[in-house]
């Protein structure tokens, strides 16, 4: 399995859609056997969602989300686990723990379009 994270510094990226790196680990019996860094290589979420196929993804983590983009993944079978902050090598830990805290519901309706002026915490997905 291939799991990737939104990722710059260390941190889940907070913006799917303009996200510039991934950081892929692979699991294998639970646990991660390797770890890389993809460059996202484009904008907007249609094209992440085929960036992230092309990479063999299996299921996405990140911060804030939007309902198209979580369409996009769905069309490609890959799920997403919205609204998760933190590490990103700790959230994979939790994660392969079975204690991932994720919000199913981490997109924005109202405005998916629209900038969310760096502050996504009132909808945790807006972009």
């Amino acid at each position: 399995m291939r799991i990737a994270v939104t990722y710059e510094n260390g941190k889940v990226f907070e913006h799917f859609g303009k996200t510039k790196t991934f950081k892929l680990y692979d699991i294998e019996g639970g646990k991660v056997t390797a770890s890389q860094l993809a460059p996202s290589n484009c904008s907007g979420h249609s094209a992440l969602a085929g960036v992230l196929y092309s990479l063999g993804v299996d299921a996405l983590i990140c911060g804030g989300i939007g309902a198209g983009a979580i369409e996009a993944l769905k069309e490609r079978g890959i799920p997403a686990y919205g609204g998760v902050t933190g590490d990103a090598d700790e959230v994979i830990k939790t994660l392969l723990a079975g204690q991932l805290s994720y919000n199913p519901n981490a997109s924005c309706d109202e405005h998916e379009d629209e900038e969310c002026g760096g502050d996504c915490s009132s909808c945790l997905g807006c972009c």
